[in-house]
């Protein structure tokens, strides 16, 4: 079981020296749009925020959640909101409490990580109690564009063990996006996200199909508020839950609908509470997944982390980035590894 350390002793130094905030934008650009169901995505704007002593730096980055209109200025502005919290020496814990889930709670979180790692001399995966780092197959993300657009987007891709390929919510088309990748790929792994895009009517006749072209995941196929739509039903492929459990208190509401829980760090507020979540999950008897909104190297050092206890990894997020100068180094032979030295002591 994972352990999450109790940082209140490290949030300050023994000197009392307090602590500096600060944040900015990054804006985040794609190399090339990217389709999902009702989105056509061009960038994604981050925060990333800083918290200093006369010494260290801890840094967090977070993209927010774009279905809940947590963007850039919506994060900042709850930044702000606890400034001076955070810069008398506030602890993980505590920032739980204070902020709600989201992007902001995100970048203070992990940057809250970084700093007591740099204080402690003690690698990150230490603190969060998850083994030693090791590459992780991850899954390459493939948009819900027509067939020879996703195919040349596949060639593009750098080698792969496992895709996932974003759905629309139209069954006919979604049925020749599928079998166009199932054909070029025979043998990789392949899961789908539909992203909130059907509903009840299309369910049977999508995991029929999804069957047929040996599709080992099906991730959020109704729209969040529409679960019951699932009480009942029963899929021979596991159904993920993304937009529908945001945090550790929505794993309960829905743990009897969905077979997996993909936590992404921006949606439940940061690695603290993504640890909590991984490990309730686990005695649910559910397995865990970790994703990522996109976003650079910075955003994706703590899921890494949390990737470690993981049964399905999605963190492709830099490789999709025009200007993010450390994605090539983090990718090879369809898995990621960062070096702990990137995001924390080494």
């Amino acid at each position: 079981m994972m352990t999450v350390s109790n940082d209140a002793h490290l949030n300050r130094r023994d000197t009392g020296s307090a602590l500096t905030l600060s944040h900015y934008r990054d804006a985040m650009v794609f190399r090339e749009p990217f389709r999902i169901s009702g989105y056509l995505f061009e960038s994604m704007p981050a925060v990333i925020a800083t918290i200093s002593d006369d010494e260290v730096t801890g840094r967090g980055e977070a993209a927010g959640v774009y279905y809940l209109d947590d963007d850039s200025e919506h994060m900042e502005r709850e930044i702000e909101r606890c400034r001076e919290a955070i810069e008398s020496g506030i602890s993980r814990q505590a920032l739980r409490a204070l902020l709600p889930p989201g992007g902001a709670r995100n970048a203070l979180d992990c940057a809250l990580w970084e700093l007591e790692s740099l204080r402690a001399g003690v690698p990150v995966w230490q603190l969060a109690g998850v083994g030693p780092p090791r590459p992780l197959v991850t899954t390459f993300t493939l948009p819900a564009d027509d067939p020879a657009e996703i195919l040349r987007r596949l060639e593009a891709l750098p080698v792969l063990k496992a895709i996932k390929l974003k759905l629309e919510g139209d069954l006919a088309a979604d049925s020749e996006r599928v079998k166009a990748v199932r054909n070029a790929r025979p043998h990789v792994w392949l899961g789908v996200d539909a992203n909130q895009g059907y509903d009840g009517d299309d369910l049977d006749g999508l995991v029929a199909m999804l069957v047929d072209q040996k599709v080992s995941l099906l991730e959020q196929p109704i729209r969040r508020g529409a679960e019951a739509l699932l009480d009942g039903w029963q899929s021979p492929v596991p159904v993920a839950a993304d937009e529908s459990v945001l945090d550790l208190a929505e794993i309960d509401l829905h743990r009897h609908r969905f077979q997996v829980i993909n936590i992404k760090l921006d949606k439940c507020g940061g690695l603290t509470e993504a640890l909590m979540m991984a490990d309730h999950a686990r005695r649910l008897g559910l397995k865990v997944m970790v994703g990522n909104m996109a976003g650079a190297t910075l955003s994706i050092a703590p899921a890494f982390v949390l990737g470690q206890a993981c049964d399905v990894v999605d963190l492709d997020g830099p490789w999709f980035l025009a200007d993010d100068p450390l994605a090539a180094q983090l990718y090879a032979d369809g898995s990621i590894m960062v070096p702990a030295a990137l995001w924390g002591a080494a």
